[in-house]
């Protein structure tokens, strides 16, 4: 009876569908295990993301929480450093404008962008070319909550909503802590094993004794 490694394949399917999505309203995160930060992406472009948090509370381990990339999940309020590397080579061609804007949560779901709305902007770089494909910029974040960096492809020109990458963040979590998405979707597939499991057990039982009752 090949059970298991149906249900070892049908676990690895669930895990990877809650991996490659956040609990931001936002674009689909995939762990990059080539290099810190993560990939972001949405319909039309992709980044490589990393966060550095200078921590507003001086301590001993400053320079450590400083060196650490984050992501979308930041552990403490302070100054955020952002880098996005720019995977598309053409949107290197074309000015950025940069807008970091702290979100209320005025709907009852954190995962769709439309429960939310802004409350003030944070930092705002005019639109210029990065050469180089890297995107910069900082922001003082004096509380948690929720957040946005938004890249305006094309500057002033980015009026369609297909050239405003959108990346959630959110201020006071931790960043290494599953996303609930992720650990309803890994409950839901340890049970769909078990149910596999116990169907797959009285089939072979059943199976059993019908060829044990025809060889009688």
């Amino acid at each position: 009876m090949k059970t298991f490694p149906l249900i070892a394949w049908l676990l690895s399917l669930l895990l990877l569908a809650g991996c490659n999505q956040n609990n931001l309203g936002t674009n689909p995160q995939i762990p990059d295990l080539n290099s810190v930060g993560c990939l972001i992406t949405n319909d039309f472009y992709a980044v490589h993301m990393s966060v550095y948090v200078q921590p507003a509370q001086p301590g001993k381990d400053d320079r450590a929480a400083l060196l650490k990339p984050y992501c979308q999940e930041l552990p403490t309020i302070g100054k955020a450093f952002f880098a996005a590397d720019l995977i598309d080579r053409d949107i290197r061609k074309t000015p950025i404008g940069i807008r970091i804007v702290e979100l209320e949560l005025v709907g009852s779901d954190d995962t769709k962008p439309e429960d939310f709305k802004e409350v003030r902007t944070l930092t705002e770089v005019p639109a210029k070319l990065y050469t180089k494909g890297v995107v910069e910029a900082q922001a003082d974040i004096a509380k948690n909550g929720y957040y946005a960096l938004f890249l305006l492809i094309g500057g002033e020109e980015a009026i369609s909503d297909e050239d405003k990458m959108r990346i959630a963040f959110h201020v006071g979590g931790d960043p290494d802590a599953l996303p609930k998405k992720t650990l309803y979707l890994i409950a839901g597939g340890t049970a769909a094993g078990l149910l596999l499991i116990i169907i797959g057990v009285v089939w072979y039982v059943r199976r059993r004794k019908a060829n044990t009752s025809g060889t009688a």
